[in-house]
């Protein structure tokens, strides 16, 4: 249940922070909530890679949908890979890392 807890906060609390402020205060969120919740290591890594993962997927697609493909095509044409996926892993490992770092400060 905590699990769950925490990737919904970390969704939200994120979403927050990077409508106001630049992309990377989502490290700070990520940390925030896996710290009050406090999650073991593992699952704190995994809630954060997976709730940041979620939001920055459905952000980038957003913005795919809303412009009609037009960078994301000229992206994929210089990169073999999908742009979107590359967009969610790196997001979620950000967040990931983030959560880690959050949970191992609470369990000090």
């Amino acid at each position: 249940m905590k699990f769950l807890i925490q990737i919904i906060a970390t969704i939200i609390v994120c979403f927050l922070l990077q409508t106001f402020l630049p992309w990377w205060t989502l490290a700070i969120g990520a940390l925030a909530v896996s710290f009050a919740v406090g999650n073991k290591s593992g699952a704190s890594f995994a809630a954060g890679f997976v709730g940041v993962g979620i939001l920055w997927f459905g952000m980038a697609y957003y913005i795919d949908q809303t412009t009609h493909s037009i960078l994301t095509e000229k992206v994929n044409k210089l990169l073999p890979l999908n742009s979107l996926l590359i967009t969610t892993l790196i997001g979620g490992l950000v967040g990931g890392f983030a959560a880690l770092t959050g949970a191992l400060l609470k369990q000090k």
